[in-house]
């Protein structure tokens, strides 16, 4: 299994859309052209957290990927499609023989040594960041789209998310830069219309890639039609 591109990944935040409200701005950010669902929750336990995987498989339904933070165990039980791991987490290989070999995993990124040693290890996509300020992490200074260039120079070649203050006005910078797609929080999250929100962000990455390289569904459209249909 592997990423569409280009994707839009939406990572969800407690501190932005509370887990009661999560499910539906989930499921509208879908319908908006979000391609994948990363469930980031540090606080709840894992029974809590599995409750939260579950509501969200119904509300993605196979519109969506959906990944769980950290939580292998999690992921494997709620057969949700794979697992998002931070830069010290248990190595890749330790973790495909929890969810399994079809499974994604990607790794938060945010260096170039740091890129190339999680390609290495056989990470199926690299969240990089952080791109620009963001109100999610006000403290942290931004490396910009550049990071994704250096990466890309020095030979890592799986999908790139480029992470952090990603908006529809600069999503093309990262896209531009090397990145397979982008992962946002704020911005669709604290929308007061989180579907469309998704749709502007959606929109603008793809006027930023050509379209003989966006993945094709099955009935031969690509996804910029598709996502005219939500």
């Amino acid at each position: 299994m592997s990423i569409p591109y280009p994707c839009l990944c939406l990572v969800t935040d407690r501190g932005v859309c509370p887990p009661d409200e999560l499910p539906q701005r989930a499921a509208a950010a879908v319908a908006g052209g979000v391609d994948m669902v990363q469930l980031r929750d540090k606080e709840l336990p894992g029974g809590a957290l599995f409750e939260q995987a579950m509501e969200l498989r119904e509300v993605v339904q196979d519109l969506a990927l959906l990944l769980v933070n950290e939580r292998a165990d999690v992921a494997a039980a709620s057969c949700s499609h794979g697992v998002q791991l931070g830069e010290a987490a248990l190595a890749t290989e330790l973790v495909r023989a929890i969810v399994g070999g079809d499974a994604i995993i990607g790794r938060s990124v945010h260096s170039v040594d740091g890129a190339k040693d999680a390609a290495a290890a056989g990470a199926d996509f690299l969240l990089v960041g952080t791109m620009f300020a963001t109100r999610s992490h006000p403290g942290e200074e931004p490396s910009g789209p550049g990071l994704l260039e250096r990466i890309r120079a020095a030979g890592v070649s799986v999908p790139l998310l480029a992470i952090g203050g990603i908006t529809a006005d600069n999503i093309a910078q990262v896209m531009a830069a090397g990145a397979s797609g982008a992962a946002v929080i704020t911005s669709v999250l604290a929308s007061d219309d989180p579907k469309a929100a998704a749709r502007l962000l959606k929109s603008a990455m793809m006027d930023a890639v050509p379209a003989s390289s966006v993945n094709r569904n099955e009935s031969g459209a690509d996804d910029r039609l598709a996502m005219e249909r939500r």
